[in-house]
């Protein structure tokens, strides 16, 4: 007996299977009699309907369990070539079998389970592992394109994913069998392409691939479950997988490195009182190393105090030591400070022509387990700290000061203050310096979405400038020269 043709215009097509399945059933069309094609293969075959023809069906259909509607909208997006007979059976059973769904033993649902989670772990994995780059459009504007390869048709469902989460960014999606492709307004979709088609890289890939080595634990490398997260097959598509392999080997060697290190002892020119800035001591004698002004010397490893140039023009203020500057005993030396480095170097700035410190001299945390979780500082913390951060201040007499995040805005100027309300504004300071507010590098590495990631970066390198800039009008010759024999930073300034 021949079997009714139900075409489907894609594989992905999964509108038109419901269209076409619930004409079939209110048909009364039994599993055995329809057959599932897809594509212009089917367009010759005698009887043949397509799902744009179900369109003007006018059969009353039933209704159906919505757990099962749930499960089957997963399976008709697997890449198995029996989905769609699998899916139908399903709906036709049910009109007996109402709670079907819930039949966890039963071969069917069993089957369809296992399509389903294995469609959810590809859209999981296609929403972690898509990595934008980005390229000049044909009118000039910038527009980021990902080149990607799931593992079931999946782009049409996932799409709107990513136009919610890069609502403000013209990208595309390319896949062997679809793309996908947002213009800022509309979301069209596209036949497949090629790898070649996307770009290589891009200028911000250098700052991930940073951060991403920054944020590598040696200690906690686990390869297996590394992999089980991170299949090895996505590697390829991701700028990061150049680090992967190298950063596995070495870590059994920088894990044994680590727990061989203690804390390291504050500098002997900090315990000594001869700091950089010209000693940061009070009238009574006491040091960053003894105070006990607040709770936070407590637990911390030591004070991490500034460092630079002795009369810097161009000062940097943070929030406060990290994880890995409070174990180091430097100010910006963790992810965050590489990062800013980075920046500093985009900017045509020298690190070691600016006075790094931070508005508060301990590492604030909270334990978590084996980890040490960061904690901003209360008004109250800073405050008692600020007493430091104006002896530095008028040691230093820098010019300029660049104020990362408001912790820092309040150290300096004893108010807790929006930071978009100050942002790209030059402030004077009561020392007659200029204050340049901009946020922490820090907040830069905790954004996850992608546009604003970029958006934020960009506005962080301007505010670098602006304050580069600043310098530049004050200062003739900025220039820093190391003497050696002091183990300090010694700037010339020719006014």
């Amino acid at each position: 007996m021949s079997r009714n043709i139900l075409r489907l215009e894609r594989e992905d097509d999964a509108a038109g299977f419901w269209r076409l399945a619930r004409r079939a059933i209110a048909s009364g069309q039994a599993p055995a009699d329809v057959r599932f094609v897809v594509g212009e293969a089917a367009a010759d075959l005698f009887g043949a309907l397509s799902s744009t023809d179900a369109d003007r069906a006018t059969d009353a259909a039933p209704s159906f369990d919505q757990r099962l509607v749930s499960l089957i909208d997963h399976v008709v997006l697997h890449s198995d070539p029996e989905r769609f007979a699998l899916a139908y059976r399903l709906l036709w059973r049910s009109l007996d079998e109402p709670a079907l769904a819930s039949i966890a033993s039963d071969p069917d649902i069993a089957r369809a389970h296992v399509l389903s989670k294995s469609v959810a772990r590809d859209k999981h994995k296609m929403t972690a592992f898509v990595r934008f780059r980005e390229r000049a459009a044909s009118d000039g504007q910038a527009e980021f394109v990902a080149w990607f390869e799931p593992q079931h048709y999946i782009v049409r469902a996932i799409a709107p994913f990513f136009v919610a989460r890069f609502t403000g960014m013209r990208w595309s999606i390319l896949t062997p069998y679809a793309s996908a492709h947002w213009d800022g307004i509309h979301l069209t979709f596209g036949p497949g392409g090629r790898k070649s088609d996307a770009p290589d890289g891009d200028p911000l890939e250098d700052v991930w691939k940073t951060y991403y080595g920054s944020i590598f634990n040696p200690a906690r490398v686990k390869v297996k479950a590394m992999t089980a997260q991170m299949p090895k097959k996505y590697w390829r598509n991701l700028p990061e997988a150049d680090l992967i392999a190298a950063l596995i080997r070495s870590a059994p060697a920088r894990a044994q490195s680590m727990i061989e290190a203690a804390p390291t002892l504050p500098r002997r020119r900090h315990a000594e009182g001869n700091h950089s800035c010209g000693g940061a001591t009070s009238m009574a004698g006491e040091t960053p190393e003894t105070c006990q002004r607040c709770p936070l010397h407590a637990s911390a490893t030591q004070a991490v105090l500034g460092e630079g140039p002795q009369k810097a023009a161009f000062m940097i203020v943070g929030e406060q030591p990290g994880d890995t500057e409070d174990l180091v005993g430097r100010p910006f030396v963790g992810p965050a400070g590489k990062l800013l480095d980075i920046a500093l170097q985009r900017s045509g700035i020298e690190r070691s022509a600016a006075y790094l410190t931070n508005a508060v001299k301990h590492f604030k945390f909270e334990p978590r387990g084996k980890r040490r979780l960061h904690k901003s500082p209360s008004r109250d913390e800073i405050d008692h700290c600020r007493w430091w951060l104006d002896l530095e201040r008028a040691a230093l007499k820098p010019r300029v000061v660049l104020a990362l995040g408001v912790s820092a805005v309040r150290g300096l100027t004893g108010r807790t203050v929006p930071l978009n309300s100050l942002r790209s504004i030059p402030q004077p300071l009561d020392d007659g310096s200029t204050m340049i507010a901009s946020v922490h590098p820090a907040y830069l590495l905790r954004l996850t979405d992608e546009a604003e990631k970029r958006v934020e970066w960009r506005a962080f390198l301007a505010d670098l400038a602006r304050a580069r800039a600043l310098v530049a009008e004050t200062v003739s010759d900025w220039r820093a020269v190391q003497d050696k024999s002091a183990n300090t930073y010694v700037i010339e300034i020719a006014v």
